[in-house]
């Protein structure tokens, strides 16, 4: 076998195989051929078209963002998948409830197929997605729980619904747009995301309604009404949703990720099961910034990297129901890869609620390897 892209100096963090050491990576045909320690790679691969130099680097599955927002132009808040996927050493971009059903084709041609980031989707509920503003699930007339469906079944990049259960977009539905979304992933046997805000709704209301696999995203916001009471306990109901299987997501966003609320979340044995950035056009200049500033203010917060790195490769790739194919260097899955630096200069960062934290060390992208092919970051 010729190997196409020999990796090797790199030190490898794939917490999918619990490997977290000095490894020799090869990659023939846009996929991983193997992963070795340095020199014990198997005798069938050859030699190699090209070798990369990996020394002074982490190298981890690609990276993925459970939740962003790539549909530029058509959306208030679009931004271009490259900018904020390859260009940031993120290979995968699950774009959160941008297009429904009746705007997914635009959304396919204009922003899935031009990138080099790989685009998938939770698809919105109302059938216009966020193509006609902000406040989707005022309007019950509005919402296209059949035409969801039949689209999940159809095409492969819809990764599960997205309801946005904040008071500001339902207005005076409160749970009824949650109900009909839940019904439709029940039917399309796929994952609910849902963001969480400001009530109405409450948040208890809408935690009752989810089961295992679905996503709580703004799991950590700072305002009234959270997962934590005024005594920084965990509601009763976010208690059992996590019992159950309910999964919690950072969704950082413009306002919604504080460091107090996460504090006293980690404090209570609590860590969200994946990290993700609610990165768009006008929070990409701050305070989201990109997926590694993101798990900076994690590692920040005494996290470990390991914990970090996970979040963000093997925990969303399951939620994704993608775990053969992405967030793991297992041979056969898809060479999506981060090379990533950790640097020791000291780095003030801001959450949503205006705090600063101090950093101490920070991660950045340095190389995206995309299906095998070499791609510079900036």
């Amino acid at each position: 076998m010729t190997t196409d892209l020999l990796i090797q100096g790199g030190w490898v963090i794939d917490p999918s195989q619990s490997i977290n050491g000095r490894y020799d990576i090869a990659i023939s045909g846009g996929r991983i051929a193997a992963l070795a320690e340095p020199g014990r790679l198997p005798a069938e691969i050859g030699g190699a078209r090209q070798t990369l130099d990996a020394s002074g680097t982490i190298v981890t599955p690609g990276l993925i963002d459970l939740h962003a927002h790539v549909f530029p132009g058509r959306t208030p808040l679009g931004i271009e998948a490259d900018r904020v996927g390859v260009e940031q050493g993120v290979t995968t971009l699950v774009d959160a409830g941008s297009a429904g059903a009746r705007t997914f084709a635009t959304f396919l041609d204009e922003a899935v197929k031009p990138a080099e980031t790989r685009v998938l989707a939770f698809l919105n509920i109302a059938g216009e997605g966020l193509c006609g503003g902000l406040s989707e699930l005022a309007d019950m007339d509005r919402l296209t729980p059949g035409g969801a469906v039949a689209l999940i079944r159809e095409q492969p990049l819809i990764r599960g619904i997205k309801a946005r259960m904040s008071a500001s977009v339902v207005r005076e539905n409160g749970i009824k747009p949650l109900l009909v979304a839940k019904e439709a992933a029940r039917e399309a046997g796929c994952p609910l995301m849902v963001h969480i805000g400001n009530a109405p709704p409450a948040l208890p209301e809408i935690l009752r309604e989810l089961d295992a696999g679905d996503v709580v995203t703004h799991a950590f916001h700072g305002k009234t009404g959270g997962i934590l009471d005024d005594r920084g306990r965990l509601i009763t109901e976010a208690e059992k949703a996590l019992a159950r299987g309910v999964l919690f997501d950072v969704g950082h966003g413009t306002s919604s990720f504080s460091f107090r609320t996460m504090r006293q979340a980690r404090a209570l044995g609590l860590a969200p099961h994946t990290i993700s950035t609610d990165i768009y056009r006008q929070n990409a200049a701050g305070p989201v910034h990109s997926l590694t500033t993101t798990m900076t203010k994690f590692l920040a917060l005494g996290f470990s990297l390991e914990e970090v790195i996970a979040a963000c490769t093997a925990a969303p790739a399951a939620v994704l129901r993608m775990t053969d194919e992405i967030g793991t260097l297992r041979p056969g899955a898809v060479a999506d890869l981060s090379l990533l630096e950790l640097t020791n200069v000291p780095v003030v960062l801001t959450d949503s609620e205006r705090e600063q934290l101090t950093a101490e060390e920070s991660v950045t992208a340095k190389l995206t390897i995309k299906a095998g092919k070499v791609l510079t970051c900036r």
